[in-house]
């Protein structure tokens, strides 16, 4: 009896023990989230302008601007755009997601959009950088703020954060690097858990030395990358930040297709160049 009693005793305080176990680990993840929150909130509150911001798509307008400015990249749109713009206009927050493995050149990429002057203002933390770039189209101004997840296992956790809410994920890989392209499948995996209607878009950096590869390879990552593209619904562009190569034109195309703006990529699928496929 004395043995019975003995061994619902030792039960009952390994059960206390794992319940006290989950509600500490649920405090911990807790405190971390609250820790994180506060950090953004106090850069929101640092850089606000003093009035509230609100999530919202433009509606299709009567303008359009002519296709020399559409041509010339988003600097053209901005000064075809800004002689309407209105100093009392909603800003208009659009975030984007960036995930790949490490040491693919996403950093590079992000700082190529958004400026060195951008970079400085950069929110760094551990496994996340955060950058901002705004412009002015049609009388609003749009604001790109852009998440980009460090590539090691230990960065995983910030997936959920970095893909909520976010309107296009862009998948990135190492055009030199294999391994890296077969990684993509696994990130798409993981953001659509959290993220099932942001616009897909695999992109794969260091076009510049992707192009002094064999021509058997590069036809070989153009195919397996095309057919990667398909199944994720995505389309494809080949960029290199180094020499500025499809980087602002990814963006503009994010834009058009968010805010109906009359502008479209040409499908390009020639090997030896910057490949854009969809």
């Amino acid at each position: 009896m004395a043995e019975v009693v003995h061994e619902k005793m030792t039960q009952l305080c390994r059960e206390v023990v794992h319940v006290k176990n989950i509600k500490w680990n649920i405090l911990e993840r807790v405190t971390v989230f609250k820790q994180f929150f506060q950090f953004i909130w106090g850069r929101i509150l640092a850089c606000s302008i003093g009035k509230p911001v609100r999530y919202r798509r433009l509606a299709r307008r009567p303008y359009s601007p002519p296709p020399e400015a559409m041509e010339a990249g988003v600097e053209s749109l901005e000064a075809a755009s800004c002689s309407g713009f209105n100093a009392d206009s909603d800003l208009v927050r659009l975030k984007i997601s960036l995930l790949g493995d490490c040491q693919i050149g996403k950093t590079s990429f992000m700082i190529k959009y958004v400026g060195d002057e951008q970079e400085k203002k950069c929110l760094g933390m551990t496994g996340l950088n955060l950058m901002d770039k705004t412009l002015f189209v049609q009388g609003a101004r749009i604001s790109f703020s852009i998440w980009d997840v460090a590539g090691d296992s230990r960065s995983i956790d910030h997936v959920p954060i970095a893909c909520k809410d976010a309107v296009a994920i862009l998948f990135m890989f190492d055009l030199t690097s294999r391994c890296t392209l077969n990684s993509v499948l696994e990130w798409y995996s993981q953001a659509r858990k959290w993220n099932q209607t942001a616009i897909p878009i695999l992109i794969g950096t260091k076009f510049d030395d992707f192009v002094q590869l064999p021509p058997n390879l590069q036809w070989t990552i153009v195919t397996q990358a095309r057919a990667y593209a398909k199944a994720m619904k995505a389309t494809l562009f080949f960029s290199s930040a180094k020499h500025n190569i499809n980087v602002n034109k990814i963006f503009k195309f994010i834009m058009a297709k968010l805010l109906n703006l009359p502008w479209t990529v040409e499908r390009n699928l020639t090997i030896g160049e910057p490949i854009i496929d969809f």
